[in-house]
């Protein structure tokens, strides 16, 4: 083995991270690390970059003991990462982030022609093509990962880590991201890949190891192995296929009609039209960029339409505020958990009850009802399986897929009638995706609308009874459940009309 761990164990508190885990890594190969959300995926990662100390066991590289006690130490090893989070300024330039820390030289000064040719010599090398002179935040999310590849790469790394790579790709960047992991293990470089899609285990992983609740569960080489049989070795258990009962909908909860915005003088919304009544769940299946993050803002009063009608409950919420909207009765589960689903300093109390805490359950006269809404946190973090430390904690301390399966819970155990569920399994294991879905569908059955928007075609099909296929800002088709098959609504999702073959 070129890479091994041998009896890793990690605690922090009471919480058993790692427990005793032992697993190498050969020269050239793909390695999936696979498990539940807390199953210790990141930590082992982490461990290897430095940025957290095992309590006990050892790592060994090319037979020979290392002693990581930081990041430059793993870098110094030919050990990189590219991180769920990218770790990127800014407003510096793409060559300034890449040879950020080892910055070529001429005179004493920083050599920024130099810096932009390494750039070009390592994208042409490695086909990782970007300009250097661009400024990361004029770049998508996609080039910004691009960015955190050529770093790595730039410090010679051997052993490159991902974590959650995909998490917030495109389905066009997750097929380039994939070749190009590929790619790096052609040329010799030993790749771990930390991900939740097992279907991007099969594409590109030669070998699989799984954990469950901290401990080594087993390792599977993928051309012996399947999708079935890795997710009973994640959960312990088997995951039946959903049997989604039909029910007749309600009245309408939802009614959009002709809802156009622009933004900078380039319309994002062009007259687009859906409902969603009570009692179903109706799915926009399209891919990302393509007006659904502004028709989320339109609905939920983070941005004003330019015209068009949006009513909720028989009422016009188009000119009302964001807390007038929820409180008539929208709950969101927004797309971006960091971004508007909490706040990273705050408690996991405080973030149970974010947006609701001027009701009067939470609150009164501007004092927060404390032993109520720990009560009420509680519950939500049990009811969910959210793995956590202690209530202080704060939120950006969680792990990626549970601070998500908070905000899931906190959107859907408060009883509203409409919810807006976008990417609610965005970086959640199989087991987390399956009981997020299954309380979806609870909502439903309840006789509330949700309206599902999902980069993930599979989970549109599978829960909503309708389905929208947006693209360009307009509404290219509509499905019943019994009409919608992936081939039709793939088709209209990259820009096919309705009538054509």
């Amino acid at each position: 083995m070129f890479l091994e761990l041998k009896n890793i164990t990690k605690t922090f508190g009471k919480t058993v991270a790692n427990d005793n885990i032992s697993f190498g890594l050969n020269k050239g190969e793909i390695l999936a690390l696979i498990g539940e959300n807390g199953a210790g995926k990141s930590t082992i990662s982490k461990i290897l970059y430095g940025l957290n100390k095992p309590d006990s066991g050892e790592i060994f590289l090319d037979g020979k003991k290392l002693k990581i006690h930081s990041v430059l130490d793993a870098i110094d090893h030919g050990i990189g990462m590219v991180q769920q989070h990218f770790m990127l300024f800014e407003s510096y330039t793409v060559a300034e982030n890449i040879v950020y820390g080892k910055e070529p030289k001429k005179n004493g000064f920083f050599d920024r022609k130099r810096a932009a040719e390494i750039v070009r010599e390592l994208g042409d090398e490695y086909g990782l093509h970007i300009d250097p002179d661009l400024k990361v935040e004029d770049c998508s999310v996609g080039m910004r990962q691009r960015i955190e590849i050529l770093k790595v790469l730039y410090q010679n790394a051997d052993i490159i880590i991902f974590d959650e790579p995909t998490a917030v790709l495109v389905p066009q960047e997750i097929e380039e991201l994939l070749k190009t992991i590929k790619d790096l293990a052609k040329r010799g470089k030993s790749i771990i890949i930390i991900t939740h899609k097992l279907q991007e285990v099969m594409d590109v992983a030669d070998r699989t190891v799984v954990l469950r609740q901290g401990k080594f569960v087993g390792e599977r080489l993928i051309s012996e192995t399947d999708i079935k049989e890795l997710s009973y070795l994640m959960v312990g258990r088997g995951i039946p296929p959903r049997e989604v009962e039909k029910k007749e909908p309600g009245k309408l909860v939802l009614d959009v009609e002709d809802l156009r915005y622009k933004h900078e003088g380039v319309s994002i919304l062009n007259g687009l039209s859906i409902n969603v009544h009570e009692g179903e769940i109706v799915g926009i299946a399209g891919v990302s960029g393509n007006g659904q993050t502004e028709l989320i803002q339109c609905l939920t009063g983070l941005l004003k339409p330019d015209s068009g009608k949006v009513e909720l409950c028989g009422e016009d919420i188009s000119g009302k505020s964001v807390r007038e909207i929820r409180d008539l009765g929208c709950a969101h589960i927004p797309e971006d958990r960091y971004e508007f689903g909490c706040a990273r300093k705050a408690d996991l109390e405080e973030t149970s009850i974010m947006g609701y805490e001027h009701l009067p359950e939470f609150s009164s006269k501007g004092l927060l009802n404390e032993k109520h809404n720990q009560e009420f946190a509680l519950n939500l973090l049990d009811k969910y399986s959210v793995k956590y430390d202690h209530m202080g904690e704060p939120a950006g301390a969680l792990s990626g897929g549970n601070i998500q399966k908070l905000i899931v819970a906190r959107e859907i155990e408060h009883n509203s009638k409409f919810l807006i569920a976008a990417e609610p399994t965005r970086g959640v294991d199989i087991g987390a995706q399956e009981f997020i879905h299954d309380r979806l569908m609870d909502k439903r059955n309840r006789g509330d609308g949700v309206l599902l928007i999902s980069s993930e075609l599979s989970e549109v099909m599978s829960l909503s009874d309708r389905i929208y296929v947006i693209y360009d800002g307009q509404i290219r088709g509509e499905f019943t459940r019994a009409e919608a098959d992936t081939n039709k609504v793939g088709f209209l999702m990259m820009g096919g009309q309705n009538g054509q073959d």
